[in-house]
């Protein structure tokens, strides 16, 4: 028997040296601004090779690190110093975004030569964001052409979705407003977004990031009106841009205003002259009114979960507000407006489809809807939800219309 204690096992494997040369390419800063300017050299003017370059070199050359140093590269030529100046010591290209031509096509194919390098290493998204970011920081510091390159290609990016439009916040710095750098370099870039896509692109990327209220910011405070904004986008020929802030800052008025109806719901007398004087004072027509009006009635109360009660709930409730519905709904569009609304509603909610026809009813009865609109909106001008049910709801209350509108044409013809 052997007495001796048995090893234990141990793991053991081969270690690799990595190669000097290598370990430098991959981890020096300074080799790695060499690497990069030397091939953008190299490269030249033609884009399609740069993309090339870029591609292979992601395999050699650290990018996850240094991503902050190639972007400054590819856009400016070399790194950056706070402010956007250039560094002294630091190696350069004359081949970069604030060298080319100042035109729309070059940048562009600009914008192909970011969008390849980063869906080819997907991890440089993020840097490639704060590099925006930080430029846009930085526009004081660069001249009004290299601006003018830098807000077209970011509309591009923008309408391409290759950035979020979160990076439109650092326009919104203290000092670039104050100088009127931030309105300019904004009109230059939305003009670049809309030719790119449209304005439906713009209106939709800034209300992802809830920025479609904010474009005000752009301007210092004592020029921050819907005039002054509508006036200097509309000069600079971004009238698109200032319908859009208008219609944006019609939508704040009248969510407010909706909501101070839910608040005050409970006198309607008072609601009634309330309203009216708040019309005068935003200009809203009184068919975007009763649409106001009739969302916050309808969102007063919390509704019964239980479909037959919440028919007798919403006719009770619709008794006590029908001053307030009939005191807008004076013109028929309005009143056309106000039946449409009910629809939408009622197939909205499912717990009110079978509602629709009492609802109406009631309406017409207390003098907010007319028999004229009630039957346009049956033959002609109704909306795609719920057609085929709210229709056959309201089929024999129709006919009734229909025939009390021919007899009371009958007595006429004998009275004459």
């Amino acid at each position: 028997m052997n007495n001796q204690k048995q090893q234990k096992p141990t793991l053991t494997g081969q270690r690799f040296k990595t190669r000097k040369r290598d370990e430098k390419e991959r981890f020096d800063p300074t080799q790695f601004q060499e690497s990069i300017v030397q091939g953008l050299n190299q490269t030249g003017t033609d884009l399609e090779a740069v993309a090339k370059f870029l591609d292979a070199s992601g395999a050699k050359l650290d990018y996850r690190r240094y991503a902050e140093t190639l972007f400054d590269i590819l856009v400016a030529g070399g790194m950056l110093a706070p402010g956007g100046t250039l560094s002294d010591d630091m190696t350069r290209t004359e081949y970069c975004l604030f060298t080319a031509s100042e035109d729309l096509e070059t940048m562009q194919a600009y914008a192909q030569v970011f969008n390849k390098l980063i869906r080819r290493y997907k991890y440089l998204e993020k840097g490639f964001e704060e590099e925006i970011k930080k430029l846009l920081l930085f526009l004081k510091g660069f001249t009004e052409s290299e601006r003018n390159k830098l807000a077209m290609l970011t509309g591009i990016l923008l309408a391409n979705g290759n950035i979020s439009a979160s990076i439109l916040n650092s326009l919104f710095n203290e000092n670039l407003v104050k100088e009127g750098v931030s309105a300019a370099f904004a009109v230059k870039l939305f003009k670049s977004w809309i030719n790119e896509k449209d304005i439906n692109s713009v209106s939709a990327s800034l209300r992802k990031v809830g920025m479609d209220n904010r474009l005000m910011e752009l301007f210092p405070a004592n020029k921050r009106s819907c005039e002054h904004f509508s006036k200097y986008f509309t000069d600079a020929g971004l009238k698109e841009l200032s319908d859009f802030a208008r219609n944006q800052q019609s939508i704040g008025a009248r969510k407010e205003l909706q909501k101070e109806l839910q608040e005050q719901m409970s006198f309607t007398v008072p609601i009634i002259a309330y309203v009216r004087e708040e019309m005068k004072k935003t200009s809203i027509s009184e068919q975007t009114m009763i649409g106001i009006v009739w969302t916050s009635v309808m969102s007063s109360v919390e509704w019964n979960k239980k479909e037959e009660l919440v028919t007798e709930q919403a006719i009770k409730l619709l008794k006590q507000y029908s001053p307030l519905l009939k005191a807008f709904t004076s013109q028929g569009l309005s009143e056309l407006t106000l039946l449409l609304k009910i629809q939408e509603y009622c197939y909205d909610n499912i717990h009110f489809m079978k509602a629709f026809q009492k609802i109406v009813v009631l309406l017409y009865k207390a003098d907010v809807l007319s028999e004229e609109v009630i039957l346009k909106w049956y033959t002609e001008s109704h909306v795609a939800k719920g057609k085929s049910v709210f229709l056959e709801q309201m089929k024999k209350f129709v006919e009734w219309l229909k025939n009390a509108e021919e007899e009371s044409e009958s007595e006429e013809e004998e009275g004459d």
